[in-house]
């Protein structure tokens, strides 16, 4: 589940719970997915990352759609906004509004759209950024190759194979990742995970050859 460590989650507040609509609730995959981004381009270690965090955080088939619990939604014009209970783990008794393929809370998602996000509007609360697949891929790539946002130059570490350091940077973000508090049965598989992602992302004629 993404958090950071300024924003509050906020407990469930029943008229909130009553405006929820129904919606569909699948279950996470008995196999570990590291689909393709919908995003066309960007660093290839960036973009194997992106698709390790997705797996550690939201293992299902087409993520973007997901929230918190397993649950599915079908209005992606903006984040969907709903705070569902947390059912396990550190938190139980709170709520959070995770959603999308790297589960974004509300306010950590309007807070690096309003950076990063290629729409830009100054009228962005009564026009809510776009929450559609793209847009979460773009903003999450953006977020992680700024060097500012992080006081850490993440494509370069993530080109010195250090893998594991970034994890554990990332991981009050992504609190599945690695030495996060939200650890699950994906997490140990980070590591391979990741390696096969950049495999895939990397261009072909920079993909070491390995020994017949």
């Amino acid at each position: 589940m993404l958090s950071l460590p300024f924003v509050t989650r906020m407990k469930p507040i029943l008229g909130h719970w009553r405006s929820i609509p129904m919606v569909e609730r699948v279950t996470p995959e008995p196999h570990i997915l590291s689909s393709p981004l919908v995003m066309e381009g960007g660093d290839p270690y960036i973009r194997a990352l992106m698709r390790t965090i997705s797996a550690a955080e939201a293992n299902y088939v087409n993520p973007y759609s997901i929230v918190y619990g397993g649950r599915r939604v079908q209005d992606l014009s903006r984040h969907p906004d709903r705070c569902y209970a947390i059912e396990a783990g550190p938190n139980v008794g709170l709520c959070t509004t995770a959603a999308g393929r790297y589960q974004f809370i509300t306010p950590t998602w309007e807070l690096v759209a309003k950076r990063y996000h290629p729409l830009q509007s100054p009228w962005w609360r009564h026009h809510p950024y776009s929450f559609e697949p793209q847009y979460q891929d773009k903003v999450v790539h953006d977020w992680l190759a700024d060097e500012t946002a992080w006081s850490q130059d993440i494509p370069s570490l993530l080109r010195q194979d250090r893998v594991g350091d970034v994890f554990k940077l990332l991981a009050t973000t992504w609190t599945s990742l690695s030495s996060g508090i939200e650890e699950n049965t994906v997490t140990p598989y980070l590591q391979q995970i990741y390696q096969e992602a950049l495999a895939e992302e990397l261009p072909q004629e920079q993909v070491e050859l390995k020994p017949s």
